[in-house]
């Protein structure tokens, strides 16, 4: 007996405009269709998750891969994380700054090494020696991000307050885009997998590491329980260790669609934090959530694809 399968992704959440929502559109659309597609051929979860995320790594809406947010210097640093739900096969790197899919890159980490995660050049070395080609890191940089961190750090040196850093969520989430993206999958042999993938937050400090690529703080997966994936602000996540509390909930028996909820509800109660949340349960039941403006998603059944912008009306 084969399962249905079921690919759930987000694309960030944060206060999008409107003129930014087709691009994001267009950008869960294609991802879930490379996804999908391979679980519809009888792929594994672990491959339509990479696929899906390779996909949004390579479109310049989000803040992943190429159109990544920019670090102190100018550069491009990204983090990723790929889990198997089946076995807890984990694979993540960190502060890469030459690959553009680190999503790929942690792939190999899961299934070429006794260890689960490289960062830094000892990251881009891994992955070059099983086959990956490094590019140049202004290859990674557009001039959209440019300008934003030029902005940011005008404003930092006129002396005006820093609303990344400063504690003053609900004007950060207003001025910049959290476009981390993920995927959670369920494929016909009744497994799980989820996958994150970041360029970080905007004007970080070189050598910044944030929740995406952290086991069970923005990614996890296990049979047992569930597949998550986390978008926001990466520092109140990784306190709460929240994509484990939340799947730990579902093992606990709420739906995914109430873990999902609890948890947005608890990074905001417990530390005022913002962000969105994707679940999927190995019975295919869904959730997801998000307490920011806005939250770009997309999922496939076998009954089609469903995609759009969610707005938060609180």
């Amino acid at each position: 007996m084969t399962t249905k399968p079921v690919l759930l992704i987000h694309g960030g959440a944060w206060a999008m405009p409107d003129q930014e929502i087709a691009a994001h559109e267009r950008g869960i659309a294609n991802a879930l269709a490379a996804g999908y597609s391979l679980l519809e051929q009888g792929a594994t979860a672990v491959d339509a998750v990479e696929a899906a995320v390779a996909v949004m790594e390579d479109d310049e809406t989000f803040d992943a891969g190429r159109g990544s947010f920019l670090t102190q210097d100018g550069r491009v640093q990204m983090d990723a994380l790929l889990m198997d739900g089946s076995n807890l096969r984990t694979g993540g790197v960190a502060c890469v700054e030459r690959l553009r899919n680190p999503i790929r890159a942690a792939r190999l980490v899961l299934d070429k090494s006794p260890h689960v995660y490289f960062v830094g050049t000892g990251a881009e070395r891994f992955a070059r020696q099983h086959g990956m080609l490094l590019c140049e890191n202004m290859d990674l940089v557009v001039r959209r991000e440019q300008e934003r961190l030029y902005k940011a750090q005008a404003a930092e040196l006129a002396g005006l307050p820093d609303e990344t850093f400063s504690g003053n969520l609900e004007a950060a989430i207003k001025l910049q885009s959290h476009d981390t993206v993920g995927a959670v999958a369920l494929d016909q042999y009744g497994n799980i997998s989820a996958g994150t993938s970041t360029g970080g937050t905007l004007n970080k400090a070189p050598g910044r590491v944030g929740d995406s690529s952290l086991i069970g703080c923005g990614c996890y997966a296990d049979n047992l329980s569930a597949a998550v994936s986390l978008t926001g602000w990466g520092e109140p996540i990784m306190k709460l260790v929240l994509g484990k509390w939340a799947v730990d909930r579902v093992a606990a028996g709420a739906t995914p669609a109430e873990a999902a909820q609890a948890a947005i509800d608890y990074l905001f109660g417990r530390l005022g934090g913002y962000g969105g949340i994707i679940l999927l349960g190995p019975d295919g039941q869904v959730g997801l959530a998000h307490n920011t403006p806005r939250m770009a998603w997309g999922l496939q059944t076998p009954n089609g694809p469903q995609l759009g912008v969610t707005r938060n009306p609180g």
